[in-house]
């Protein structure tokens, strides 16, 4: 009986593991062999929640936002929306040398602090890996480029003088390569900037590089500094944005009837991924599994989403990964806190899950951490992992009044233990980028 690649809808002989067209897996996640298979090792991140993973997750847990007035954007008075999610008491020497933390931007400093906090909850040894089968995937919506530009001109406009290296900082690649160069990883490299879908696209993007064997270790996740008044301008000009000024940890409130919009963020979220084979020849910790993914887009408007395409992306995760929709215990959505996006978001899990829809709780991680654009869905998959971990989902808050149209079990205002075994993790951006993916929470042995 010939197998059908779910991806791509081509045919294989029985004995085929892998689709020849795209590559995809023919056969679940668990039947792969273990040089194929991909599981976590290693979390790091930098949110405005905390300075790591832990600290984060633990003011998930206790319900507390990380949204407060801006500090670092000038004149962010002028502008309805005058609050983000900054991250506040980064050090960047804490995590490199001056001079290094002087040729980087802060979207690239947050990659490398985040990047090195995943390796050495990994226990990364150098003797342990070679460097050449080792690389780097990003996903970032523009780096550094908007806020330093920014930063260039007002300084031009002043007559003051601009760094020579400034040219060479803002592309948004450069916070992989920082990462590539800190660790030697010579491997396979690339950044993925495809807007508030990157962070999660990456995590696909690095399994699949080990998937195809190409590498045994990737370092793979977002970075985001987007708190530049180009931004909160153009964003609210867009009408986007929450206006909740006076009450701004209350402004990012998904699926709430009173919801008024997204409330900008930043940081760096960034997982340790190998190949199980490798994994296990170093008795490495595994957190969870990469168990499916699917990336696909829209191809209708740029901020207005199609139920039906997201429900495609989540039906393609879960069939990749050989997990029918029951068997899902918790759905990290996109969740934006946008009028528009929580309604189409719901439509599409129902569409996706059938029934389960009512029974699976699905919190949202921007109620607390804003949106931290390039970098919110490697973090919200980090989130799915601890919940995995500790048993525990985070609640959805500031949620008070239920909208009709948004009828599911979002885990209101406070956090609920849950026995979570698979996660399914949604990513949905601007100009139609969808990224799903099903981790499944590891339960074998190390070695």
């Amino acid at each position: 009986m010939e197998l059908t690649c779910v991806s791509c809808q081509k045919n294989h002989p029985p004995e085929a593991r892998f689709c020849m067209a795209c590559g995809a897996p023919l056969v679940t996640t668990r039947e792969l062999p273990p040089s194929r298979r991909v599981v976590i090792t290693g979390l790091g991140a930098l949110t405005p929640l905390g300075l790591n993973a832990e600290e984060s997750w633990a003011a998930l847990l206790a319900g507390r936002s990380g949204v407060r007035p801006m500090e670092r954007v000038p004149n962010a008075d002028r502008y309805p929306c005058n609050f983000s999610g900054e991250v506040r008491g980064f050090d960047p020497k804490a995590h490199m040398g001056r001079k290094e933390a002087r040729r980087l931007t802060e979207s690239s400093q947050f990659a490398l602090a985040a990047a090195r906090m995943a390796a050495d909850d990994a226990h990364l040894e150098a003797s342990k890996v070679d460097t050449t089968r080792a690389g780097v995937v990003l996903g970032t919506a523009c780096g550094g480029a908007i806020i330093e530009s920014e930063r260039a001109v007002r300084r031009l406009l002043k007559g003051q003088r601009i760094s020579p290296i400034a040219f060479n900082a803002v592309w948004p690649n450069m916070a992989a390569f920082a990462v590539a160069r800190a660790f030697e990883f010579s491997g396979y490299n690339a950044t993925l900037t495809t807007a508030c879908a990157s962070g999660t696209q990456a995590l696909a993007a690095a399994a699949a590089v080990i998937r195809r064997g190409d590498a045994d270790l990737m370092l793979a996740g977002g970075t985001e500094t987007c708190n530049a008044e180009i931004v909160i301008a153009g964003y609210t000009a867009m009408g986007v944005l929450s206006a909740r000024r006076d009450e701004p940890q209350r402004a990012s409130r998904p699926f709430d009837a009173g919801r008024d919009g997204l409330v900008p963020g930043e940081g760096a979220a960034i997982l340790v991924l190998e190949s199980l084979a490798h994994a296990q020849a170093r008795g490495a910790r595994m957190y969870a599994e990469v168990l499916g993914y699917a990336v696909t887009s829209d191809a209708r408007h740029e901020t207005i989403p199609t139920p039906e395409m997201q429900a495609r992306t989540m039906t393609l995760a879960l069939a990749a990964a050989g997990v029918a929709p029951k068997e899902v215990d918790y759905v990290n959505p996109h969740a934006t806190s946008t009028p528009v996006g929580d309604v189409m978001e719901s439509q599409a899990i129902k569409l996706a899950l059938g029934e389960h829809a009512y029974r699976v709780p699905i919190s949202a991680t921007k109620s607390m951490s804003a949106h931290m654009i390039g970098a919110a869905g490697a973090f919200e998959a980090i989130a799915c992992i601890l919940s995995m971990r500790d048993g525990q989902v985070h609640p959805t808050i500031n949620y008070e009044t239920p909208d009709p149209r948004c009828d599911l079990d979002y885990v209101p205002n406070v956090a609920r233990q849950v026995d979570v075994k698979v996660a399914l993790s949604n990513s949905f951006g601007f100009g139609g980028q969808n990224a799903s993916i099903v981790l499944g929470r590891w339960e074998g042995a190390a070695a």
